[in-house]
């Protein structure tokens, strides 16, 4: 009986040598695909997170003049689309900022003067 174990394991020794050479370059090729697709991945979350927050950034509503801030009443105008992607182009946006609006007001009326 401790013939028959000593071959096998003499087998098994033989073999694990003989696949060798090809092992350890299948190896190093799998371990470094593995760190370029998890790379890949944190690039691409990286790169959707701030696509997203760019996108986010562009929504006027806390700018406007009729924003309120309420929890139950965001906007009195839209309440549908206050706060969310629907509202970066509101056609009803009037900045909060006196001075901005005052200012459009005015080049409003030099484009329309000749």
């Amino acid at each position: 009986m401790d013939d028959v174990l000593q071959f096998v394991l003499l087998s098994l020794v033989r073999l694990i040598h003989g696949i060798q050479p090809i092992l350890v370059p299948l190896c190093f090729v799998l371990a470094w695909g593995i760190l370029a697709i998890a790379g890949w991945s944190v690039w691409a979350a990286l790169r959707d997170g701030i696509t997203r927050a760019h996108q986010m950034h562009q929504i006027p509503c806390s700018r406007c003049r009729y924003f309120s801030g309420d929890y139950h009443l965001k906007c009195p105008v839209h309440p549908h689309a206050a706060l969310t992607e629907a509202a970066i182009h509101c056609a009803d946006f009037e900045d909060a900022d006196p001075s901005v609006r005052f200012s459009k007001a005015i080049s409003a009326l030099e484009k329309s003067q000749p």
